[in-house]
């Protein structure tokens, strides 16, 4: 099982939602509906290269904006993060049978170090950060890692994501996709399944995803 963190398995894209506009004012500015959205599941340089291009701003350095989420996000992260609905109870359900998982998320280790303390250090074989990887999504290599990590081939694998990016890399990896959009829409896809929450997914549909009997 390869899970992506934000907006999947954590409602945190609402605190990223304030870091990001609190930066937007911090330079003069307001960040916009369509930016917001066109940032949700992008790692952090490219996160920053939008958001700066949306304020009208292209010329701000990336790495002092992404310094200055990154601290802030720290904070809202320590004492804001909830769970999505319905992921502690498959999460519980996925550890609880044995089976091999990963979390793969776009956010930097230090984000996710903190993140861990909610969603729990044993609840994971494989932690791939975005910051670990040559290229974050939507490239294929974060999803590809986890599974080389886990020693499971990526088509027996099921990856559930909330954002276009995302789903873009898992289905780029070869892996079997399961969406639960948070903040943005995801087209119908090939290979996709859409639920609205994570709520009343268990281990039968995901055997099912992959073609198999559950275990």
């Amino acid at each position: 099982m390869l899970f992506d963190m934000d907006g999947t398995l954590v409602d945190s894209e609402k605190l990223w939602d304030v870091a990001l506009r609190e930066l937007a004012a911090e330079y003069g500015a307001t960040l916009s509906d369509a930016g917001r959205k066109a940032l949700i599941g992008n790692s952090m340089a490219d996160a920053m290269r939008i958001l700066h291009d949306d304020l009208g701003q292209p010329h701000r350095d990336p790495q002092v904006s992404a310094a200055w989420i990154d601290a802030r996000i720290l904070e809202l992260f320590r004492t804001g993060l909830r769970w999505r609905p319905g992921a502690l109870a498959l999460l519980r359900a996925v550890r609880a049978a044995g089976i091999p998982t990963a979390l793969v998320t776009s956010s930097g280790r230090p984000l996710v170090e903190v993140a861990l303390d909610t969603l729990g250090r044993d609840s994971f074989d494989v932690v791939v950060c975005g910051d670990e990887v040559d290229a974050a999504k939507p490239h294929p290599e974060p999803y590809l890692t986890a599974a080389r990590l886990l020693g499971v081939p990526i088509a027996r694998c099921v990856a559930i994501e909330d954002s276009p990016p995302g789903v873009a890399s898992a289905l780029a990896a070869g892996a079997a996709v399961l969406a639960v959009p948070a903040e943005v829409p995801i087209a119908p896809t090939d290979g996709v399944h859409q639920l609205d929450s994570l709520t009343g997914a268990d281990l039968e549909l995901l055997a099912a995803l992959l073609g198999a009997p559950p275990a």
